[in-house]
């Protein structure tokens, strides 16, 4: 099979633990560009977060494409616009707020390249140091946000959080709602997650679901996973989802990435 688009997540999975890209993978990926192929990074990370990451593997040179917000926004790297983008209504936002302060949890949203929220937490310090956003605690949640954005997490000890997924598909099924970290629950407009983005992505580019293959480690990369043509887990990937993959290749810390290319693309 000649894959023609490789979408890799990046926290946990393309980048090391301490947030870089490992000389292997960033040789690999360049590679695979140089071979035709797309490599498209997909992340639940604010867009801004992502593009220093996409232009260190030349993405933009190599016309490539990159999906933000967990699918809520895909954009065109070489022509630095927007192609596709799905947001929450105010409305929304604000009962998503409802529910993480019924349910005890810590809940942000993001405006104008800002984390907002009313609390302090040691899980928003962490989103905070990931993306490098500001991070602003406002007086009052609602009134600061007035406006549509592209998500909400939910944050809050990881066990406890766990707990606290099934009841927000439960109380709010107009939401896309998964867990990107332990600490993180993401939620988003129905229907937006990863997978749909590549669907979306694939069919602009003419380029068929076998012809893709993508790469990824927790519940928000298990949508992309199951659509592409080869799912590919990397050794890190949470316990319970395993299963669900064609391929497990070696963790992020020993450059998976770098063996996807090397065994499915180069090959």
């Amino acid at each position: 099979m000649k894959y023609k688009m490789l979408v890799v997540d990046m926290d946990d999975t393309l980048l090391t633990d301490d947030h870089k890209i490992s000389k292997e993978n960033a040789t690999m990926l360049l590679k695979a560009q140089e071979m035709g192929v797309y490599v498209v990074l997909a992340s639940g990370r604010p867009t801004s977060a992502m593009i220093a990451y996409a232009k260190e593997l030349q993405c933009d040179v190599n016309n490539s494409y990159m999906i933000s917000f967990n699918g809520s926004t895909i954009t065109d790297l070489k022509a630095d616009k927007v192609l596709f983008e799905h947001s929450l209504t105010k409305e929304q936002i604000h009962a998503i707020y409802d529910f993480s302060k019924q349910n005890n949890t810590h809940v942000i949203t993001y405006l104008d390249n800002k984390i907002i929220s009313e609390s302090h937490s040691e899980y928003i310090d962490i989103e905070s140091t990931i993306t490098g956003l500001e991070h602003v605690i406002v007086p009052s949640f609602k009134d600061a946000v007035t406006t549509s954005a592209v998500k909400c997490l939910l944050l809050e000890e990881p066990n406890y959080l766990k707990g606290i997924e099934p009841l927000l598909k439960a109380a709010m099924p107009d939401l896309s709602v998964c867990m990107s970290k332990p600490f993180f629950l993401e939620a988003a407009p129905n229907g937006v997650d990863k997978g749909a983005a590549i669907q979306i992505l694939a069919k602009k580019l003419n380029i068929h679901q076998s012809e893709i293959i993508a790469v990824g480690n927790a519940g928000n990369d298990l949508t992309m996973v199951q659509y592409a043509g080869l799912g590919v887990w990397v050794d890190n990937v949470d316990a319970d989802l395993r299963e669900f993959g064609d391929v497990i290749v070696a963790s992020n810390n020993n450059h998976g990435v770098a063996e996807v290319v090397a065994r499915f693309i180069l090959n």
